[in-house]
């Protein structure tokens, strides 16, 4: 393209990072119209619509994904040449938000978070808990902690590690209750639930334990609550090694019963080659992430 305008990049870049042309005006210090002059400029320019308009919301259309990525190595490249002018060449700072479930996102990020903070005060991190999906393509997290490997060609994924989940109960649980090694010692005691139509009960199932809904003295589906009924005795709960071994006063118990296996992915968009910020974020989560439990515990 010819005869580039930087201010109508700045306009393409800013909206499609927040997502809307309000909020892409605020950032930029202009007017919504003036704002919205620019991104329409810029996609006649280019022959190219770039944004989907859906309601108040401004969605990338898969044009406008294929060329995010350069423009941001363009706006990447003005930056750098900026701050080695100023010389801050080594710098890195803004904000990068991380998607993960609520359990890892209570217990395992905030540890990661301080220790980066540290070592890169400039940057800030937005933890979004929520056991859906985040959309990366759609910009709904700059980076997203996954237990399931990711299907969209256009996403960067690392394995991390495998994790492993056993049950337990509560110190006081085991004392009213006896300690269950295997299977057939479960089978009229209480668990705590997660959901009431069947699939957590189908789950138990899969790993041995001929349970029935009279067996569930509680439900969430909420991890850090369900974690949290477990600890308070009310029944058997799964949860990762790593969070279980520091927690308080909890026992594992059916010791017979193989782990529960699954990944950790860590999973980024394209703008992870060109954006530095979201590369130290992404290496200091897969440096943390790694070092969870490792081996059975004892």
């Amino acid at each position: 393209m010819d005869n580039l305008d930087w201010n109508q990049l700045k306009a393409f870049l800013q909206t499609a990072q927040t997502g809307s042309l309000s909020a892409a005006a605020r950032k930029l210090g202009l007017t919504q119209p003036t704002l919205s002059r620019q991104v329409a400029a810029i996609e006649q320019q280019m022959g190219v619509t770039l944004f989907e308009r859906v309601g108040k919301a401004m969605v990338l259309t898969p044009t406008g994904l294929d060329l995010l990525e350069h423009a941001r190595a363009m706006g990447a490249a003005a930056e750098a040449l900026g701050l080695a002018a100023s010389g801050r060449s080594q710098a890195v700072g803004g904000v990068v938000s991380v998607s993960a479930t609520d359990a890892v996102a209570a217990y395992l990020l905030p540890p990661i978070v301080q220790h980066l903070r540290a070592q890169e005060p400039g940057i800030a991190v937005e933890v979004i808990s929520s056991n859906a999906l985040s959309d990366l393509l759609r910009r709904e997290a700059d980076i997203a902690i996954r237990h399931v490997k990711p299907e969209q060609p256009d996403l960067i994924a690392r394995l991390i590690r495998e994790a492993q989940a056993y049950f337990y109960a509560s110190e006081d649980w085991v004392r009213a209750h006896g300690h269950p090694h295997n299977a057939q010692e479960a089978a009229r005691l209480p668990f705590v639930g997660s959901d009431r139509n069947g699939q957590y009960l189908a789950y138990l199932r899969l790993h041995g334990l001929n349970l029935s809904e009279d067996n569930f003295s509680c439900y969430s589906d909420h991890t850090v609550a369900h974690w949290a009924l477990v600890c308070q005795g009310m029944g058997i709960g799964a949860m990762m090694t790593e969070i279980a071994r520091k927690t308080p006063g909890m026992v594992r118990v059916l010791d017979n019963l193989p782990p529960v296996r699954f990944p950790i992915w860590l999973v980024s968009h394209r703008e992870l080659r060109t954006s530095r910020r979201i590369r130290v974020v992404f290496e200091a989560l897969a440096a943390g992430l790694s070092n969870g439990e490792s081996q059975d515990e004892r």
